[in-house]
């Protein structure tokens, strides 16, 4: 039986992908996708989740706009890397797709109240919304399979020396969903950063030969391109994916679990993850953390979404 899912995310060149593949397997039952700020501000990242489902012909599956700040700290979006509309490069579509009427809160109730099994939440930008789930609807996180996110590391960071994007973004929502007791698995810049986009990938995707192969493989050159100027990498990682690739196929990462802690007020570590990977700490184990990706699995996985699709 496939598994429910609701997908949160902040599109994103990486974000994109990651709806197509849920959008596309048959081990997944898409329920709905929630936007937040993140990458961009919620206008962008709402309108960009809009714009993949129409580029892909998705459009059994509510939108629904979330959080436009996280809970604590201001807004900073990642234009350096994601363009300043959040989806640099192609020229984007006006999204064929309405909006749902529900802003991302009721309809992530409405999803979790009204299935009969337990629905897991996939995670793809900071935690904001899904804290704010928490807070609302205590009653329903027994209903919270788990929790998947992109976010994290288990070594250096990429907009801080020690802390990820998603988790500097807002680092208190971590901290909130952990402390929440639903299961929780951390998807982090370690396993993300073997996800290379090589020429060969890019070469997969266009190969489709449908909008959808075009679209993706100009948000792919974007992205490398940004991640060459920005971190000098020519083949940058497309990390969000891996969230719901693991759901597709287990097999396509290792796991550990093992105790997880965010930093909320180091000067220099705010954001960061802290992964007790040898056990030093004698901490319970709160989490499971991806460890290594079956890299050729995975780009199977992203090229059969393309072909399916559209």
């Amino acid at each position: 039986m496939p598994t429910p899912i609701i997908l949160d995310c902040d599109p994103g060149h990486d974000d994109v992908f990651a709806i197509w593949l849920a959008a596309a397997h048959p081990a997944i039952d898409l329920r709905a996708i929630t936007a937040v700020a993140g990458n961009g501000h919620i206008a962008d990242t709402t309108r960009n989740a809009l714009v993949a489902c129409t580029v892909a012909g998705i459009t059994d599956v509510p939108v629904a706009r979330g959080a436009e700040r996280p809970l604590v700290q201001e807004l900073s979006i990642a234009d350096w890397i994601h363009g300043a509309n959040a989806l640099g490069g192609p020229e984007l579509p006006e999204p064929e797709i309405a909006l749902d009427d529900r802003e991302a809160l009721a309809l992530m109730r409405d999803v979790v109240a009204g299935s009969t099994q337990p629905v897991t939440i996939v995670a793809t930008g900071p935690l904001t919304n899904v804290a704010l789930f928490v807070g609302r609807h205590p009653d329903l996180l027994p209903r919270i399979a788990r929790v998947i996110w992109m976010g994290g590391s288990t070594g250096r960071g990429n907009v801080a020396a020690y802390a990820e994007f998603n988790a500097w973004t807002d680092p208190e929502a971590i901290q909130i969903v952990l402390d929440s007791g639903v299961p929780f698995t951390m998807v982090g810049l370690n396993i993300a950063h073997q996800a290379l986009i090589t020429a060969d990938v890019r070469s997969r995707v266009a190969a489709a030969g449908t909008r959808m192969g075009a679209f993706g493989a100009a948000l792919l050159e974007y992205f490398c391109a940004a991640y060459e100027k920005a971190e000098g990498m020519a083949e940058g990682p497309l990390h969000d994916p891996i969230t719901v690739a693991m759901i597709a196929d287990p097999a396509v990462a290792t796991i550990v679990r093992t105790r997880l802690d965010i930093e909320l007020t180091g000067t220099e570590t705010r954001g960061a993850t802290c992964v007790d990977l040898l056990g030093v700490l004698g901490r319970q184990a709160n989490a499971e953390v991806a460890l290594d990706l079956d890299v050729d699995r995975f780009w199977n996985l992203i090229e059969g979404a393309v072909r399916a699709l559209d």
